[in-house]
């Protein structure tokens, strides 16, 4: 199994798990889904949710950053379970994340700025 493959694997499980937890807020994904669909929130190529424009209001902060905070949460546990590194297994999701991004929202490539997809 080639290391990419191995990574997006151990990642997905551990993201099932997480999101099958009670401590995933269902509201927080609204808002974010919301702020990509306006173009003021986005994904990133590291695996992160980034902020487009520079002005969002502090529920939108308060849901990017816990999400980010869960995702780094489940980068460190893939890195750990497959013997990579969090920034391996993050830019491995954020490969899977814009790809699978609608047209219209925003992305954002490591060696890039925000482009619309």
């Amino acid at each position: 199994m080639s290391n990419f493959k191995k990574i997006f694997s151990v990642f997905v499980a551990t993201l099932m798990l997480a999101l099958a937890s009670p401590a995933f807020a269902q509201n927080e994904k609204a808002i974010v889904d919301a702020a990509k669909a306006a173009g003021t929130v986005g994904e990133q190529a590291d695996g992160y949710l980034g902020f487009v424009s520079g002005s969002v209001d502090g529920a939108t902060t308060a849901a990017v950053n816990a999400i980010n905070a869960g995702r780094a949460d489940v980068y460190a546990q893939t890195a750990a379970k497959s013997g990579t590194t969090r920034e391996a297994a993050g830019q491995a999701t954020g490969a899977q994340l814009i790809a699978r991004t609608p047209g219209g929202q925003f992305i954002k490539p490591l060696d890039g700025g925000w482009s619309r997809k």
